[in-house]
């Protein structure tokens, strides 16, 4: 099973890459000429990044890795998609930033990389791909150094539960048998000719935090905000600049949270 929802899924994320340069969501004109994609969320964790060492996990094709490194850090970004990778080396070329990138799934990663960070760092879209947390925490803990944190932003469990259009509950919050789905366009372009199958998983808050807890990260903050930074979702309103939420839900629901752990020296 592991190896079939690898393949499947990336395939899946290969298929999507181009689609995504392209698109109005990732904007590569705007990037190229001013390449600061993060959001208030997650930099308001991480604070000042200069000259850290920063793994970045699940990078796509590198937009925040390197802007990470445009910030002063030393950034090494993880994707298993090759056509990501292959678009993320071309990007730091073009960007002249000294970024490095790895080709390889989350679990397998300890046979390219040796090396320990002050920061491991991931967001958006990345945990509901992997069927298993407990391993996910171990890489954690594995390439942070004593002392070094754990930074994550992703999309709350609660935003899963529902259909594309948030009109009923379809899927449930606890992790359950793997969602298999066909999806036609992308997030980034709802109108791409494209459809791409996929296998993923929901995982609750309490699955997240005690896989961090259970490879003894010490959390320093959890944080729950009611609206997206990205305008990915279907059914949405503009609240402010960069700021989404479900227009018939306002702010009755989570939309992200974002966590800081530490590993104890």
């Amino acid at each position: 099973m592991e190896q079939d929802y690898i393949n499947i899924n990336k395939m899946a994320w290969n298929y999507k890459v181009a689609s995504h340069v392209g698109s109005a969501f990732y904007d590569m004109p705007g990037f190229l000429n001013n390449p600061q994609s993060l959001n208030d969320i997650e930099l308001s964790i991480l604070g000042s990044v200069e000259k850290l060492n920063i793994l970045h996990l699940q990078c796509h094709f590198g937009q925040d890795s390197i802007s990470l490194s445009k910030l002063g850090a030393n950034v090494t970004g993880v994707d298993f998609s090759e056509k990501a990778i292959e678009q993320a080396q071309l990007l730091t070329q073009q960007l002249q930033t000294n970024t490095q990138f790895i080709c390889s799934d989350i679990y397998n990663l300890p046979q390219y990389l040796k090396q320990q960070f002050d920061i491991v760092f991931t967001s958006y879209g990345t945990i509901g791909w992997l069927p298993d947390l407990d391993r996910w925490a171990n890489i954690i803990q594995f390439y942070l150094k004593p002392g070094g944190r754990f930074v994550m932003a992703d999309f709350h469990p609660v935003i899963w539960m529902y259909d594309d259009h948030f009109k009923e509950v379809t899927y449930n919050y606890f992790k359950d048998a793997p969602i298999e789905e066909v999806i036609n366009g992308t997030y980034a372009d709802r109108n791409a000719a494209i459809s791409t199958r996929t296998i993923s998983w929901n995982h609750s808050i309490s699955e997240i935090l005690n896989s961090l807890l259970q490879q003894g990260l010490q959390l320093k903050q959890f944080n729950e905000y009611d609206y997206s930074p990205y305008n990915c979702f279907n059914e949405t309103i503009t609240i402010a600049p960069k700021k989404y939420q479900i227009k018939h839900f306002n702010n009755k629901i989570p939309m992200v949270y974002a966590i800081e752990a530490v590993k104890p020296i």
